[in-house]
């Protein structure tokens, strides 16, 4: 071969590699554009997974996987979608979302997922325009081992602050028992095959009041800088506030946060369980010879999970305590309960969040009480109040007693069951609430 025919030769072959490199490009752009589309309206032309803009990644919406959906034990709800609704407390320009198979005795394949904004409160169908896929790691499916949880790709669209969002999964297969979340306080739906990118809520025909496998809903924001979360109890999950109201009193504290002037920009996230003590777990199952995490796991042994890894986290506020008095075995020792309470401090110290601390509220007329329990909140709250267990106290007791026996709750202030607030007392926790304790960073040490 002459010497001139070798370089002929040469650039043949670099053009044909710049041709099938172009073809491969511009196959993979777009796949990767069409598979991020809008699902109702008009295609958009550009990858809706990546940000629209700057901002920062915040909690708008979380809550805590408790324990595992009694019934769902062999088939889980293979065959059927699960749209799951949650309110946001900020707005932002991307989403994604955490899924948590975490009392799962086996693998949980998702084979689609979507999100929307609702189109009214607490009602199914979507609003027109705003329905995403969601992928993970690029692609439609994803499987999440037993005890696992997996975070979605962020998907561009506008998510509105103080609104309802619907997330959808569809799972083909029998996945064993459901993680959820029992006490949501909103009504979720559920329909026959894959509905996940059904605009109309037609389909949906089942209400639950249930969150299943949804533990995070994530937002880009240009409106919040950071994340407060909230650990506690049924009186913080809003046991007892009404359904679909958004009545929680960490519901209001958003508001507040958003709303009054000199308030720090941060969102709010739930991550109360109903029942939740800060020493103990709940009752764990055993399946086959395997043990699976506790029902109702405590404070201590969730901290970690639902609180320290949550997105954005810059303060934490803490209210527990009255489920170690009040659930049996009793904890009758002050002194454990705020030690377990100065553990959570410090585990949020070393990781420089600022931290405060609710006093425990009354409960004399609720059919658990006892003299003795009653001396029990009252040495814990004097400790908490005398400091060295918080950087910050938000006195929810003193709040909401009743001035004539500060042994129980005033009456407008309670629900009924002396234990928990009504709406009006809800309210009244958010207002006591000195937005100034969740500024600055942590102190040293305690």
């Amino acid at each position: 071969m002459t010497k001139r025919h070798g370089y002929a030769l040469l650039a043949a072959i670099i053009a044909v590699a710049v041709v099938v490199s172009a073809a491969i490009y511009l196959g993979v752009s777009r796949a990767d554009t069409s598979s991020q589309d809008t699902l109702a309206g008009p295609r958009n032309p550009q990858n809706s997974a990546a940000p629209a803009s700057a901002g920062t990644w915040v909690g708008s919406w979380a809550t805590s996987p408790a324990a595992a959906e009694p019934g769902t034990e062999q088939e889980g709800l293979a065959g059927h979608s699960i749209r799951n609704v949650v309110h946001t407390s900020v707005g932002g320009t991307s989403a994604r979302i955490t899924l948590s198979n975490l009392y799962g005795q086996q693998p949980l394949t998702i084979t689609h997922a979507s999100i929307a904004v609702a189109a009214a409160p607490s009602n199914p169908t979507a609003a027109a325009g705003t329905l995403r896929r969601l992928t993970f790691s690029g692609g439609t499916s994803v499987v999440i081992p037993a005890g696992q949880q997996v975070v979605s790709d962020a998907v561009r669209m506008e998510v509105p602050h103080d609104a309802d969002m619907l997330v959808t999964t569809y799972s083909p297969t029998p996945s064993g028992p459901v993680t959820y979340h029992p006490q949501a306080r909103q009504i979720s739906y559920v329909a026959e095959g894959d509905r996940t990118e059904d605009v109309s809520g037609a389909a949906y025909t089942e209400q639950s009041p249930y969150w299943r496998y949804l533990t995070a809903l994530d937002v880009l924001s240009n409106e919040s800088t950071g994340t407060v979360v909230v650990i506690g109890d049924s009186l913080t999950d809003g046991v007892t506030s009404t359904v679909g109201a958004n009545h929680r009193w960490t519901d209001i504290l958003a508001d507040r946060l958003r709303d009054e002037s000199g308030a720090p920009r941060y969102s709010v996230v739930n991550e109360g369980i109903s029942g939740n003590r800060i020493l103990a777990d709940g009752l764990g199952q055993r399946t086959a010879g395997q043990k699976r995490p506790a029902d109702n796991p405590s404070a201590l042994s969730r901290f970690d999970r639902d609180v320290l890894s949550r997105t954005g986290v810059k303060a934490v506020v803490i209210a527990l305590g009255v489920n170690d008095i009040l659930r049996t075995p009793h904890q009758t020792d002050p002194d454990k309960i705020t030690d377990g309470l100065r553990e959570l401090t410090r585990q949020a110290h070393s990781r420089g969040l600022r931290v405060i601390g609710a006093t425990l509220m009354p409960f004399q007329g609720h059919r658990g009480y006892l003299p003795g329990l009653e001396q029990v909140r009252q040495a814990v709250n004097a400790q908490i109040r005398a400091g060295g267990v918080f950087d910050e106290v938000v006195d929810f007791d003193k709040a909401l007693r009743d001035p004539y026996n500060p042994r129980r709750l005033r009456a407008e202030y309670d629900s009924g069951d002396h234990l928990h607030p009504s709406d009006a007392g809800y309210r009244r926790m958010a207002e006591t609430f000195n937005l100034a304790h969740l500024k600055g960073s942590a102190p040293a040490e305690l």
